[in-house]
């Protein structure tokens, strides 16, 4: 057994307002720059629909994530090495601009500057943000938002096709019938990549310390394999320097103790941040078990209790700190996934074993409790309406349990309970022990997880250990060495300050400088961009 530490994600759907706060915010942190006008590490989409880029979870077309071959071996989509280099040069299962979108600006001047007396009203036109030339708006990073483009395309979602026809018809488009939730996405950081896997230059690697999966810039040449072999599409393309560039869980404040930008600005508080402990071992196993429906179960097993002291010790022995240890004990991810067993992946049929993980959305179980001619207050005639709310049981099933219905019916009926179990609380004080033995869960876990879902406070949401603690004293000295800021400089991402994350893992244990980023894109001799490693080391 070989412990792990990763740093994982879990949303509330059930809280997301679709506001795209934090999509904004992660677009001006890491991608406002040329090269990555088209880049949305974060996006909000609404489901159902197609996504960004269109049709993103067809695999059958662009042939991401794993698959068992003939003898049950896990094998990439895109095919093997061979296949692979066969067309290293002409990759087919790319997705073109028009899958994501052409970026538009406008010019405001025709307003400011327009003449008065003017007897039409002047119009800003939109032009691409590319060519510059005049376009017209057909498609964007969230045009289906709150099913605004869903009539055109949402009935070929691959989630609704994959789904049983008579399950299907229950998905309608009509105004007064339709139903829909927002979905946030991000990179999932994978336990087990394909992106990783697909590069043929090694660029893509995944941090042993934090399982935070990151480019290098140095020896990223341009093969996009990674584009097609990441099955959520979240590796893009730099038009302007030729690198693959992708979220990076916001590395530098993860170092520093602090949430992802997008969690710190969202507004509904519907991201948790914590540590969950995993045997590296048992990876290859869980994505290889035979039943795409077991996968999720399989997963969870491959995580390990932080409060169980055979863990700690391996956690000790492996070289983890104690505030790491302390940190995973209380981290409301593991108890969203393993301990309250709400929380469910994104997909796991794609065997990638994904970091971001979602509490499934409840539609208003109790209104149609009482559309249903049934009583509100009895459980029972609350657990029988589950299956016919208003968002399809089955939908949900082909997001995150590979189809398995009862796996996401029996996380509604825990939401259900602890709706109805605080509701009878809050109204007469009685205690509902037979709602919490129907979802084997006790009231003081009930309780426990409401608070968790509902009222948490930003450090309860937010269980993140800043980097080893020891090695504090030689960053400040490393980042006072310099006045250069790696991440700021031409085709960086932007930050004007100094980003002493960016080089924390350039110290070694023994207080060694290693050899480090003079700068994220400097030019090279060859007048390419790219980031330089100063072989001499040291950080002049």
């Amino acid at each position: 057994m070989r412990i792990r530490a990763q740093v994982a994600m879990v949303m509330n759907l059930d809280k997301c307002i679709g506001c795209h706060t934090c999509s904004v915010t992660c677009k001006q942190t890491w991608t406002n720059r040329e090269g990555t006008e088209y880049v949305w590490f974060n996006n909000v989409e609404t489901k159902p629909g197609i996504g960004y880029p269109k049709h993103y979870e067809d695999q059958e077309r662009w042939k991401g994530g794993w698959q068992l071959d003939a003898k049950g071996r896990l094998v990439l989509r895109s095919g093997g090495r061979v296949k692979r280099l066969s067309r290293i040069f002409a990759n087919p299962d790319l997705p073109t601009l028009e899958d994501y979108y052409e970026p538009a600006t406008f010019d405001k001047d025709v307003l400011v500057n327009a003449p008065a007396g003017l007897t039409d009203t002047p119009v800003k036109q939109p032009r691409s943000a590319l060519t510059g030339e005049p376009m017209s708006l057909e498609w964007g990073a969230n045009w289906e938002d709150g099913l605004g483009g869903a009539h055109e395309r949402a009935g070929t979602d691959p989630n609704i096709t994959a789904m049983d026809p008579e399950a299907a018809a229950r998905v309608k488009f009509e105004f007064e019938k339709t139903f829909m939730f927002h979905l946030p996405r991000i990179c999932e950081h994978c336990l087990n990549p394909a992106c990783v896997s697909a590069c043929p230059s090694g660029a893509m690697y995944k941090r042993e310390e934090d399982g935070i999966v990151l480019v290098d810039q140095d020896r990223c040449r341009g093969w996009r394999m990674c584009v097609s072999a990441c099955p959520y599409k979240k590796v893009y393309v730099n038009h302007a320097t030729g690198k693959a560039e992708k979220c990076t869980f916001c590395f530098p404040r993860i170092e520093a103790g602090q949430p992802t930008i997008c969690s710190e600005t969202c507004v509904g508080r519907l991201r948790y941040l914590g540590l969950v402990f995993y045997d590296e071992d048992a990876v290859l196993a869980a994505a290889s078990v035979e039943d795409e429906r077991e996968l999720l179960s399989a997963q969870r097993d491959v995580f390990l209790d932080p409060n169980d002291p055979e863990t700690v010790r391996l956690a000790t022995e492996a070289g983890l700190p104690e505030e790491w240890v302390l940190a995973a004990q209380a981290s409301p991810v593991w108890k969203l996934i393993s301990d309250y067993r709400i929380a469910l992946p994104l997909h796991p049929e794609y065997r990638t074993l994904p970091m971001v993980w979602y509490v499934p959305p409840l539609s208003p179980v109790l209104d149609a409790v009482g559309a249903a001619g049934r009583d509100d207050t009895d459980a029972d005639d609350v657990f029988h309406t589950i299956r016919d709310l208003r968002i399809p049981v089955e939908y949900l099933a082909e997001l995150f349990t590979a189809g398995d219905a009862d796996a996401v019916a029996g996380v509604l009926m825990k939401l259900a309970a602890m709706r109805s179990y605080m509701r009878a609380r809050t109204l007469d004080g009685t205690v509902a022990e037979e709602l919490c033995d129907s979802v084997g869960m006790s009231g003081k876990q009930i309780e426990a997880m409401y608070r968790l879902l509902a009222i948490a406070k930003y450090d309860e949401r937010y269980v993140i250990p800043a980097a080893y603690s020891k090695d504090a004293a030689a960053l400040e000295a490393q980042a006072a060495s310099t006045s250069d800021c790696s991440l700021d400089c031409a085709g960086g991402p932007g930050m004007t300050e100094a980003a002493t994350g960016e080089r924390f893992h350039l110290v070694a244990d023994d207080q060694r400088v290693r050899p480090g980023r003079r700068s994220l894109f400097s030019r090279r001799s060859d007048g390419r961009l790219g980031l330089t490693i100063d072989p001499a080391g040291g950080a002049s």
